[in-house]
């Protein structure tokens, strides 16, 4: 194959979650968030694995920037815990928390790696949960006060932020399926909850304009999965329909048009009598548009009609192919097919993948080498259909390969290993993967 180049300014990056990565979870007057509360719940996560000490970034980030330089990452997106900020959720600021963004994004401008910020990375303040959490539409407005506090402390260096990271999973894998913090399993409050999400999230994006920082962005990442039928019939294309309302439409729509999908506002008003829509709430989303899309990629959903008229009236289809630890469908198609539609359908202004990556075994040493060919090429697939989404017109600005080192794969806890750097539990040694010393070579020539 011939090679590929991307366009000149494109960042290429890598990505991690604070609660994931960051340990310290007593540390310097960090509240407890719902995470520290799920993982210490006996049975909630594989193993009874924690966060408590993860990949203790929040003591060797310094060793982590060195590290990122040395890959020639041009790109780190990370997320804040709101419960170092405000370990109640709102009130007292804690100080310490603060100097630790500081010092993270200095040295990550020091190293000439440019920060993209999350702001809400699924670890809500417990104390905020214990007064609804997302259910309490205040939390919408206790998150705009956080979102500004941050704008004013690190608005002057960072100038790419995301709202919230993937709120499909934080109101369903959370509320609906029980397997997230908080542990629900109440269909009516998830929907409820998405409403809230996308009004804080409209309410941190018009913060932001307020703040001043006039020359920087503000998006939100979304988990968009593409969804293709299992057969031609009309059946089937009814369940792609609904799938697609389900997981991309219902967060698009209102992100990108200002309204909720007609079908989807229909089912759910009439099956949970929710979202609870307050007069001038479309308004506020309408009136707060993104500068640019955040999109997390891992896979294609293939669909058929189910048995009954409800979540269950699609049934999933595996397809035969390859499947990562995850056991999710390797299917690069998906990425361009997706970056297309969204291209089409919505007119996204820029987009950067601020995830895409593979759980593998990672278990094939050799010269002390963890040689992730798995990985590596999962990636390469990717990137090549990156490309070819770019060379048709999609305005895909990065990419923030997940992840930049193993970390605590929320329930699955450290049982999934996702980094280009292998992180050995024990002894919290990074060492680069064979995918890692790849990536460090397609970004010194921008492509391969």
């Amino acid at each position: 194959m011939s090679k590929i180049t991307f366009p000149r300014d494109f960042i290429w990056g890598s990505a991690t979650a604070s609660y994931q990565v960051e340990g310290a979870v007593n540390q310097d007057g960090r509240g407890e968030s719902i995470w520290d509360r799920f993982s210490h719940t006996p049975g909630k996560v594989l193993n009874g694995d924690t966060g408590d000490v993860a990949c203790d970034h929040y003591n060797r980030y310094k060793e982590d920037i060195r590290l990122m330089k040395e890959l020639g990452l041009k790109g780190y997106r990370f997320s804040i815990a709101w419960p170092r900020i405000y370990p109640q959720g709102k009130g007292q600021v804690n100080q310490k928390g603060m100097d630790f963004y500081n010092s993270l994004v200095d040295e990550l401008l020091k190293a000439g790696i440019e920060p993209i910020v999350t702001l809400y990375h699924w670890d809500l303040p417990q104390a905020l949960q214990d007064i609804g959490g997302w259910d309490n539409r205040d939390v919408a407005d206790y998150f705009a006060e956080y979102a500004f506090k941050m704008y004013n402390a690190l608005g002057d260096r960072v100038k790419k932020w995301i709202t919230h990271n993937e709120p499909w999973v934080v109101a369903f894998v959370g509320n609906a399926f029980g397997q997230h913090a908080p542990g629900y399993k109440d269909y009516a409050l998830a929907v409820r909850i998405t409403h809230h999400l996308l009004l804080s999230h409209a309410k941190a994006v018009q913060a932001y304009r307020q703040s001043g920082n006039d020359d920087g962005q503000i998006g939100i990442t979304l988990n968009l999965t593409p969804v293709y039928p299992a057969s031609d019939s009309p059946e089937d294309s009814e369940a792609v329909k609904f799938q697609d309302g389900f997981h991309n439409r219902w967060f698009l729509d209102p992100v990108f048009k200002g309204t909720y999908p007609e079908d989807m506002l229909t089912f759910y008003q009439e099956k949970y009598n929710a979202p609870m829509i307050r007069p001038g709430d479309m308004e506020l989303i309408a009136n707060n548009p993104v500068d640019f899309l955040g999109i997390n990629y891992y896979t294609r959903s293939v669909v058929k009609k189910g048995k009954k008229d409800s979540f269950d009236s699609v049934e999933y289809v595996r397809p035969e192919g390859k499947y990562t630890e995850m056991g999710w469908e390797v299917y690069p198609q998906g990425l361009y097919d997706l970056l297309m539609r969204v291209h089409r359908d919505y007119n996204a202004p820029n987009i950067y993948i601020t995830e895409n990556g593979a759980a593998f075994k990672d278990d094939k040493v050799v010269d002390g080498m963890v040689d992730d060919q798995d990985r590596l090429d999962y990636l390469k697939s990717h990137f090549e259909a990156a490309y070819r989404a770019i060379q048709d017109g999609v305005n895909l600005k990065g990419y923030y390969v997940w992840s930049f080192m193993d970390n605590f794969e929320w329930a699955y806890g450290y049982s999934k290993r996702f980094g280009i750097v292998y992180v050995d539990y024990e002894t919290l040694k990074r060492t680069p993967k064979k995918s890692a010393l790849w990536y460090r070579d397609v970004i010194i020539e921008n492509g391969f």
